[in-house]
C-alpha cells in the first residue's frame, strides 16, 4: 500500500487545457476603446510631413553630388595633365643635359608621347632605356587617352598639331569647365 501511494505522487501532472477564445467572444468585443493612451505610431498628417521634408533634402542633396563628380573630374584632369606636361620637361632636361640623344629638328622635345612611354636609350648606356611614363594617363572629360598636342613650331592657341615634336598637351574636350573656362586651355 505504501508503494501504491508513492505512485500517486510520482505521475506526472496533468496537462491543463487551453482556453478557447470562442468561449468568450462579447469579452474582446466589449473592451473599451481609449484612442490616444497607450498608443504609439503616426498619424497620416505626421507621415506626409515627414515624406515633404526628406524630398526636399535629398533634391538640395543631388546638384551637390552632380557638382562633386564634375569637380573630381577636373581635378582628374589638372594632375593627368601636370603628369604629362612634367614627363615632357623631363625629357627636355634629359635631352639638354645630353642623357639621351635627340635630333636636331626635335629642339629637345619628344616626337611624341608614346616615346615618353617607350623610353629612350641612354647615351652612355645604349642598352639601357630611360622611361618618363607609365602609361598614357587617360582624359577624364573625354574619357579617351586621345590628348591635343603642341609642337615648338605652332601657335600657343593652335588646335592643330605640327608633327614635329610634343610641347604641350592639353584636353581634346570643348566643353565648359565649371569655372567657365574650356577644357582646352587649361
Amino acid at each position: 500500500m505504501f508503494m501504491a501511494r508513492l505512485l500517486i505522487f510520482v505521475a506526472p501532472p496533468q496537462r491543463r487545457r487551453r482556453r478557447s477564445l470562442r468561449r468568450f467572444p462579447l469579452r474582446l468585443a466589449a473592451r473599451p476603446c481609449q484612442p490616444w493612451r497607450g498608443q504609439s505610431g503616426m498619424t497620416l498628417l505626421e507621415l506626409i510631413v515627414s515624406c515633404a521634408i526628406l524630398l526636399v533634402l535629398s533634391s538640395a542633396a543631388l546638384p551637390i553630388a552632380r557638382y562633386s563628380i564634375w569637380h573630381q573630374k577636373e581635378r582628374q584632369l589638372q594632375k593627368n595633365l601636370r603628369e604629362i606636361r612634367e614627363a615632357i620637361d623631363r625629357y627636355n632636361d634629359a635631352a639638354t643635359d645630353q642623357k639621351i640623344r635627340t635630333s636636331a629638328n626635335l629642339a629637345n622635345y619628344p616626337p611624341d608621347l608614346q616615346t615618353l612611354v617607350k623610353g629612350v636609350p641612354l647615351a652612355s648606356a645604349p642598352d639601357q632605356t630611360i622611361r618618363f611614363l607609365r602609361s598614357i594617363p587617360i582624359d577624364p572629360i573625354t574619357g579617351k587617352a586621345d590628348w591635343g598636342l603642341r609642337g615648338t613650331g605652332d601657335d600657343w592657341n593652335s588646335t592643330h598639331w605640327g608633327g614635329i615634336n610634343v610641347f604641350d598637351v592639353y584636353s581634346s574636350s570643348t566643353a565648359t569647365a565649371l569655372d567657365n573656362t574650356r577644357y582646352s586651355d587649361w
